[in-house]
C-alpha cells in the first residue's frame, strides 16, 4: 500500500470536484515566499508528508502574515518540502472511508477534527450514498446542532458538507483505493474546504 503524494492528491480531488484551499507545494524558502505573495496572506505553511494531524509533529505553522513571519515558519518546519496554503476559518469536520473486507468502502462523518477522536461523535454508512443519506449521516451527530447554529451562532453551509460526503462516496468506490481521511474539513456559513487529505492505494 501506499500514500498518495501532494500532486497525485491535489489531481484526485479536482478530478472528483472535492474543494480545498489553493495549495501550492513550496522546495524552498524564497518560493514558499513567492507562493505566500502569491496566494494572499494570511497562509499557512505544513510539511508535505502525508501525516494525519500535521500539528502532532509540529508540522504546521498557521495563520502567517506577512513576509517575516513566512521566513520564521519556514526556518522551525525546517523541511525542503512544504505546502503554502491559503487560510480558511469555519468549524471543524472530519470524513474518511476504510475498506471492510466484508462491506466494501465504509463512511465515516464526525464532527471537531481531531476531537472527534476524544469525543467518539461519528456516523457511518457503507458506499454508496447520495445526498439524502449524507445528510442523515450529519444529523445522527450529537453535535449537529452546533452545525445548524446554536445559541445565536448562524452555523454553517450543511449543503456544501454533503456535497463533498457524496464526492467521498464516489472516489471511495475506485478499487484500488483503500483508505481515505479528510481531517480537517473546515466549514463556514459559505464553503467548505478539505484542509488535509490522506489517500492510502493498494497499489501506486
Amino acid at each position: 500500500m501506499k500514500v498518495l503524494d501532494f500532486e497525485k492528491t491535489k489531481k484526485l480531488l479536482l478530478k472528483y470536484k472535492i474543494p480545498f484551499p489553493k495549495t501550492e507545494l513550496a522546495t524552498s524558502k524564497k518560493q514558499a515566499l513567492f507562493f505566500a505573495e502569491n496566494i494572499g496572506y494570511p497562509v499557512a505553511l505544513k510539511i508535505s508528508l502525508p501525516i494525519l494531524h500535521k500539528t502532532d509533529v509540529k508540522g504546521v505553522v498557521a495563520g502567517i502574515k506577512n513576509k517575516k513571519e513566512m521566513e520564521k515558519a519556514w526556518e522551525y518546519i525546517g523541511r525542503k518540502e512544504t505546502l503554502v496554503q491559503k487560510m480558511v476559518t469555519g468549524k471543524e469536520v472530519i470524513l474518511g472511508m476504510k475498506k471492510d473486507p466484508q462491506f466494501g468502502p465504509v463512511l465515516m462523518a464526525g464532527f471537531g477534527g481531531i476531537f472527534v477522536e476524544l469525543f467518539k461523535d461519528m456516523s457511518f454508512r457503507i458506499a454508496p450514498v447520495n445526498e439524502k443519506q449524507g445528510l442523515e449521516m450529519l444529523k445522527e451527530l450529537k453535535s449537529f446542532s452546533i452545525l445548524k447554529g446554536f445559541r445565536g451562532d448562524k452555523g454553517v453551509n450543511i449543503k456544501e458538507i454533503v456535497k463533498i460526503i457524496v464526492s467521498l462516496s464516489k472516489l471511495s468506490l475506485d478499487k484500488d483505493i483503500k483508505e481515505i481521511d479528510f481531517n480537517p474539513l473546515i466549514v463556514n456559513e459559505k464553503k467548505a474546504f478539505v484542509v488535509d487529505a490522506k489517500i492510502i492505494y493498494e497499489r501506486s
